[in-house]
């Protein structure tokens, strides 16, 4: 079992930055890959950002890349998404995910299944 606690919701200017926590608990939270994906009420689920759970290797969706960067802390089972040079696009609801084996480069596939989710956090990129 893994529980995955989001954090770092709020309202940003456009061009600002802001960074988004989701602590992992549980007694698999040490060894499993984890990212982040974004919804908004008109729009399919969209991938940003994964990392693996030695943190050696990440990747990023094309909206976001070369603005947000994803890192994490084992010794605190948290991952952190850097969210640099925000878009009024970049809006939405943001959630952590996380799973034990997936690949993290089938992360963005369409219709991927994960085996845990937070509840989600609302980042909101006013112009």
């Amino acid at each position: 079992q893994v529980q995955l606690v989001e954090s770092g919701e709020g309202l940003v200017q456009a061009g600002g930055s802001q960074r988004l926590s989701c602590a992992a608990s549980g007694p698999s939270s040490s060894s499993i890959n984890m990212g982040w994906f974004r919804q908004t009420p008109d729009k399919e689920r969209e991938f940003v950002a994964a990392i693996t759970w030695s943190g050696g290797s990440t990747t990023y969706g094309d909206s976001v890349k070369g603005r947000f960067t994803i890192s994490r802390d084992n010794g605190k089972n948290t991952v952190y998404l850097q969210m640099n040079s925000l878009k009024p696009e970049d809006t939405g609801i943001y959630y952590c995910a996380a799973d034990s084996s997936m690949d993290i480069w089938n992360w963005v596939l369409p219709g991927a299944e994960f085996e845990y989710w937070g509840k989600g956090t609302q980042v909101t990129v006013s112009s």
